[in-house]
């Protein structure tokens, strides 16, 4: 079969970055500058040969850059700013999320085309994934997280899912201006950030927790040094005393491999005035409670379906760490470390809403800690209860009037009004 146009301008652009040794992933500037070389010497050729007809030069130019310098066919899934995640089940099924609902794309993949998009993507993270390791997380260069599994895991095809970076959703006032939370509930927060409270970000998948989490970072004062942990990097902190590190795989002789747990040890002596966990999900979340406990000031996420079964997860998972730690230590442990939960939802229409605020109180009874509801969700919108956060002497100290930050003695028309809870302020959460 005759090589059509764009394959012979693409043939034509690899060779010229593999003689001039342009890496295409970290140079895509130079990659642009070479098909538009080699496609103004294509027109110039095909006038006076039998070239194949090269037809709209300029979506001509993009595909070949997206095969060259992108991830071929999916870059433009990648470039569309409305689209939250792309996924691969087999390679002539993939679909997007558009405002949290999912979409099948016209996009029709062979299995090769497949594992050669992941083994692009990987190449420079210096991640790997084979039998040995079937699964792998990873960051692509636009700071979106790729998550792939082979098979033998799955049934017959590579499954590939990458969650866009939220560009942009990097403040609570950005978040108030997309809906997520009310503006009474977000100088709240920005309030409890600057006067160094505890923050646990609940959710479900896909609830928004790691934007919440990076808006609340934005809150955190410019002297403050951060140092955060995640298992891939998704953070992204525009402050100016900022250390990130990431988790390891183990490399091929087994060895190496840098857990979690192990991070937030190491960001302990790294002389932290906050620490920033992505989220916790097993035993680390006990030298993360030990590191609040000690009085360093810190935030991070969790899978939990309401604010009261993330303290009641916060209390679980600790125990994974052995058998010597038990729920005597844990739970009062997290009823003086923990003092706030935000606790994110999905809504039907796809919107990410704040739907509850609580302050957690201290006080424990039994193996019961008690919460009051500071915002919650009345009549499908996000409201201010009668709850109070702990440690007024914390907003006093950083010079914040907490009755003004919680919305009391603000122009109404400018905020949400207070009324009246439904429950008691104080309710419990239990083991």
């Amino acid at each position: 079969m005759a090589a059509t146009a764009h394959a012979i301008v693409e043939d034509e652009v690899r060779e010229l970055v593999r003689r001039r040794g342009i890496d295409p992933i970290a140079e895509p500037e130079a990659v642009a500058r070479l098909v538009d070389e080699v496609l103004n010497d294509y027109h110039d050729r095909s006038i006076t040969s039998s070239l194949p007809p090269m037809g709209d030069a300029t979506l001509a130019g993009r595909a070949v850059l997206d095969a060259v310098a992108g991830f071929g066919p999916l870059q433009p899934l990648l470039d569309d700013s409305g689209i939250e995640e792309i996924w691969i089940n087999e390679p002539g099924r993939v679909f997007v999320a558009r405002r949290g609902r999912s979409e099948l794309t016209t996009v029709i993949l062979t299995a090769d085309q497949v594992a050669e998009l992941v083994e692009r993507m990987l190449r420079p993270t210096g991640r790997r994934i084979d039998l040995s390791t079937p699964f792998v997380d990873a960051m692509l260069p636009d700071g979106s997280r790729l998550h792939v599994v082979i098979p033998t895991i799955t049934r017959r095809h590579m499954a590939v899912n990458i969650r866009k970076f939220a560009v942009g959703l990097r403040s609570l006032d950005e978040l108030v201006r997309v809906g997520s939370v009310t503006g009474q509930a977000a100088r709240f927060l920005d309030a409890s950030v600057a006067a160094g409270l505890n923050i646990l970000v609940a959710g479900g998948t896909q609830a928004g927790k790691t934007t919440m989490l990076n808006a609340l970072c934005g809150a955190v004062p410019a002297r403050e040094r951060i140092v955060t942990v995640e298992e891939v990097f998704e953070l992204n902190l525009g402050l100016p005393d900022v250390v990130a590190m990431q988790t390891r795989q183990a490399n091929l002789e087994g060895t190496g491999e840098i857990p979690l747990r192990r991070l937030v040890k190491e960001a302990l002596r790294m002389r932290p005035s906050r620490l920033i966990v992505g989220e916790v999900r097993q035993e680390e979340c006990l030298d993360l409670l030990i590191a609040l406990n000690s009085g360093l000031p810190g935030m991070c996420t969790l899978h939990a379906n309401s604010a009261r079964e993330a303290l009641v997860k916060m209390c679980t998972l600790p125990l994974l760490a052995g058998e010597n730690v038990s729920a005597a230590f844990v739970v009062p442990t997290v009823a003086a470390s923990v003092d706030l939960v935000v606790h994110l939802g999905l809504e039907a229409s796809g919107q990410r809403r704040v739907r509850e605020i609580v302050g957690v109180t201290g006080r424990v009874e039994g193996d019961v800690i008690e919460t009051a509801e500071i915002f919650g969700t009345r009549r499908g919108r996000l409201e201010r209860a009668d709850g109070y956060p702990p440690h007024a002497e914390r907003y006093a100290a950083a010079g914040i009037d907490l009755v003004r930050a919680l919305g009391q003695g603000i122009d109404p028309a400018a905020t949400t009004p207070a009324t009246p809870a439904t429950a008691p302020a104080a309710s419990t959460a239990g083991r």
